[in-house]
C-alpha cells in the first residue's frame, strides 16, 4: 500500500509556491524603492525631527521673522506639550521635492525638540518689517518653517458639521498653503485684569500667553482629555476654544509661551530658565531618537 511521506506535495502546491516567491519579490522591490511602512517612518522622522536653530532674542522681545516653539506648560491631566506637526507616512510626498501634504493637522507633541515639527515663524499680515517688535494685540501669523515643512499656515475657521476637531468636535485648527483672515492671530495678556494695561505693548519672549484666532475670537489650546496616539507616541488633541474658569479668566491649556534659544548658547531658555514659563514646571529635553 502506498504511504504519504513528509516530502509529498499536496494540494495547490505549485500555486502556494508561486504565491510565496511573488510576496518575496514584491516585497524586496518595494524594500528597494524604500516603500516598505518602516522606511517610510525612518525618513519621515529623518526629516522631520532634524535640528532646527531658534532664534536667539538680544532684547527680550518677540520680532516678526522669528523662529519659535509654542511651548504650553501642561496642567493636572496633561505634560508639557509644544505645537507639532501631525504628519504620518501618509502625509508627505518624496517626489519633486520631500515635503508634508496640505492640508496637514496639528498635535500638541510631548516632545520638546526644536525641529521642522515644531519650529514656526511670526509671520507679518500688516506690512510690518522682518525685524521689528511684535505688540500685544497685533495680528499676524504662524508659518512653518520651509523645506519638508513647506511654510504651511496655522490656520483655523468657525466650527461646524463637517469641519471641526475629530475627537472632541470643537473648532479645528490645521496648516494649509497661503495666508489668508483664518490664518490671522493675536497675542493678548494672560491676566484679564491687565490685558487693557498691556495692549499695543511689546511682547515679551518666553512669556506665558494666549493667542488668540482673530476671525472667531477663540483661543488657541491643548485638551488634555483627548488623547491622540500617533507614530511619535502619546500626544494631545488641538483646537481652537477659550476655557473659562470661574472667575472668567482663561485656564491654563490656553496659555502658551512663545520661546526661542538661550543667548549663551545652552538650547531652549524654557530648559534652562524653566522659572520664565511656569515657577513649578520643568521642562525635559525630547528624545531625538524616537
Amino acid at each position: 500500500m502506498a504511504q504519504y511521506r513528509t516530502s509529498v506535495k499536496i494540494g495547490n502546491w505549485n500555486e502556494e509556491l508561486r504565491l510565496e516567491e511573488d510576496t518575496k519579490r514584491e516585497h524586496l522591490e518595494k524594500k528597494e524603492r524604500g516603500e516598505l511602512a518602516a522606511q517610510k517612518v525612518d525618513f519621515l522622522k529623518q526629516h522631520i525631527l532634524s535640528p532646527v536653530d531658534l532664534t536667539v532674542t538680544t532684547d527680550g522681545r518677540l520680532h516678526f521673522g522669528d523662529v519659535v516653539m509654542l511651548v504650553n506648560m501642561g496642567g493636572e491631566e496633561r505634560d508639557c506639550s509644544a505645537l507639532s506637526i501631525n504628519a504620518d507616512v501618509n502625509s508627505f510626498n518624496k517626489i519633486p521635492t520631500p515635503s508634508i501634504i496640505s492640508p496637514c493637522g496639528v498635535v500638541a507633541g510631548r516632545g520638546i525638540q526644536a525641529c521642522p515639527r515644531t519650529a514656526f515663524i511670526i509671520t507679518s499680515v500688516d506690512g510690518s518689517p522682518e525685524g521689528s517688535t511684535l505688540h500685544f494685540d497685533q495680528s499676524f501669523a504662524l508659518k512653518t518653517t520651509s523645506g519638508f515643512a513647506r511654510g504651511l499656515y496655522l490656520t483655523s475657521d468657525l466650527q461646524s458639521f463637517q469641519k471641526c476637531a475629530k475627537k472632541s468636535r470643537l473648532q479645528e485648527v490645521n496648516l494649509e498653503d497661503g495666508s489668508s483672515f483664518l490664518s490671522w492671530w493675536k497675542i493678548v495678556h494672560f491676566d484679564p485684569q491687565e490685558r487693557l494695561e498691556y495692549e499695543g505693548q511689546p511682547v515679551p519672549a518666553n512669556m506665558s500667553v494666549l493667542i488668540i484666532h482673530c476671525k472667531t475670537n477663540q483661543a488657541l489650546a491643548v485638551l488634555g482629555g483627548h488623547v491622540i496616539w500617533n507614530t511619535y507616541g502619546k500626544e494631545y488633541e488641538m483646537t481652537a476654544h477659550t476655557f473659562l474658569d470661574s472667575h472668567k479668566a482663561e485656564q491654563d491649556n490656553n496659555r502658551w509661551t512663545l520661546c526661542n534659544s538661550d543667548p549663551a548658547g545652552e538650547g531652549l531658555v524654557l530648559l534652562t530658565h524653566p522659572q520664565l514659563g511656569a515657577p513649578n514646571k520643568v521642562l525635559t529635553q525630547a528624545d531625538p531618537g524616537i
